[in-house]
């Protein structure tokens, strides 16, 4: 009986999810840090002690919401009772802390002075050579960019096709065969060989590339960026119009999908250097402006 007892501990012990162990831990090790006892924490949390105790040894399997109100009497932002990165440390909490509440005025001046202090001082005369277009498919990235391309003189690089060039296949087929975090390592490679090779180039990006924060650093320090931006008709129309009509027929809502990409990517795509709206006009009265403001940026004659 005593044996069939300890086996049954050892098994219950070996079946916490991991995940839930290293809650626990956490939520053990605040509770510590702020020397609250076990009691005192559940009656701020307002859960039961038992419901606590089990969430620190790893067998409760909380709400979020329980989460929130066991954060809020531990006195910590959610994010560190689950672990983000930038809570792992008294430095990254004491670099939080710094940050919090900055407008992102402050924000940009903060994270270009952290990029000089660890990474190669930026060369705005080199990072000019470089025009990398931004902006969600469908805004006109490859057809200006080719135009753009010509009309300096320089390479065009569409880094979607070279990133099927690395991969040997379709971006679809990286996605399904190897997945995101595949993609996303393919992609940084192909925008490091753009950079490298060429010493001028006009660079489309992938519409999501800003969603990889390494990648979208590596673009802004080393390229100067702009965001084609259009109406989210005109992407759409632009898409169907390539003779694509997978977005239509995905979904009854495509649209609607394609505005809540455009909403959630906005902020990171206005880091750009200039914002340009290619629904404003046609192409070629489009291009003439487009043309005469990076001309005018570069200070190359129009």
């Amino acid at each position: 009986m005593k044996d069939e007892t300890a086996a049954l501990a050892v098994a219950a012990e070996e079946s916490k999810h991991p995940f839930l162990v290293a809650l626990g831990e956490r939520v053990r090790t605040l509770r510590a840090r702020r020397g609250m006892a076990r009691k005192a924490v559940a009656q701020a949390a307002d859960v039961s002690e038992r419901h606590l105790a089990n969430l620190e040894y790893g067998i409760g399997n909380p709400s979020i919401l329980v989460l929130q109100q066991v954060a809020g009497a531990l006195q910590c932002p959610l994010a560190e009772l689950l672990g983000d990165a930038t809570t792992a440390s008294p430095e990254w909490l004491l670099l939080r802390e710094l940050l919090a509440r900055r407008d992102e005025g402050d924000l940009r001046r903060a994270r270009l002075a952290i990029a000089e202090l660890f990474e190669a001082p930026i060369d705005n005369s080199r990072r000019s050579r470089h025009i990398a277009l931004i902006g969600l498919r469908g805004a006109g990235k490859s057809t200006l960019g080719h135009m753009l391309a010509d009309d300096l003189g320089w390479p065009f690089v569409e880094l979607s096709r070279e990133i099927e060039k690395f991969a040997g296949c379709s971006i679809r087929e990286i996605h399904d065969l190897y997945g995101t975090n595949a993609y996303r390592r393919y992609e940084r490679r192909a925008l490091e060989e753009a950079i490298g090779i060429h010493p001028e180039a006009v660079i489309a990006t992938p519409g999501g590339l800003v969603s990889d924060a390494a990648t979208f650093n590596l673009l802004l320090a080393r390229c100067w960026t702009i965001w084609l931006q259009a109406d989210p008709e005109d992407h759409m129309r632009r898409v169907v119009e390539q003779g694509d009509m997978r977005p239509m027929a995905a979904s009854p809502e495509a649209m609607e999908d394609l505005r809540r990409i455009l909403a959630g990517r906005a902020a990171f795509y206005s880091k750009a250097d200039l914002v340009f709206d290619t629904s404003a006009a046609g192409l070629e009265a489009s291009f003439r402006a487009l043309r005469a403001k990076v001309r005018g940026a570069l200070r190359v004659p129009v």
